[in-house]
């Protein structure tokens, strides 16, 4: 079942207490999977006291749902944040990435018979691109609702 995170405010920096109640992790767990996870590194000041950025944050709750939601092990979870960087270098990836992308299907605007859905009129484009791209879309959309809010 997954576990409803509070909004990650407006900031560009938080501690890691902070960080700790926006994806309901401890700070020693915190720590520990700055070891385990290349992509956590968050800026260290005075003291060695832990400066995270917003991306640092977004990537925290990813790799929480991973291991706590999706049942991934460590080494799993590590494997497929690879596998989703390897989608982001895909979008900068030029021209021929840009062709791909348009034929990923969009989200529907009208009702299908179950519902709101996406159209599937791409074949070709594989279903782990697909939600990559759907989910980067709700994360900008909780975005833009987050700061409507603040």
């Amino acid at each position: 079942m997954e576990t409803l995170l509070p909004a990650i405010p407006a900031k560009r920096y938080f501690t890691i207490g902070e960080v700790s109640e926006l994806c309901a992790v401890k700070p020693h767990v915190l720590r520990y999977w700055e070891q385990e996870f290349t992509q956590l590194r968050p800026m260290k000041r005075r003291g060695n006291r832990r400066y995270y950025q917003h991306h640092e944050v977004l990537m925290i709750r990813r790799i929480r749902g991973l291991l706590y939601e999706q049942g991934f092990t460590i080494s799993g979870a590590r494997n497929r944040l690879q596998e989703i960087g390897h989608e982001f270098k895909f979008e900068e990836a030029g021209e021929d990435a840009h062709a791909e992308v348009a034929a990923i299907p969009v989200i529907s605007k009208a009702p299908h018979s179950e519902g709101w859905g996406m159209s599937l009129s791409a074949p070709e484009a594989t279903g782990s691109k697909r939600l990559f791209l759907l989910r980067r879309e709700l994360f900008e959309i909780r975005e833009l609702l987050t700061e409507a809010h603040a």
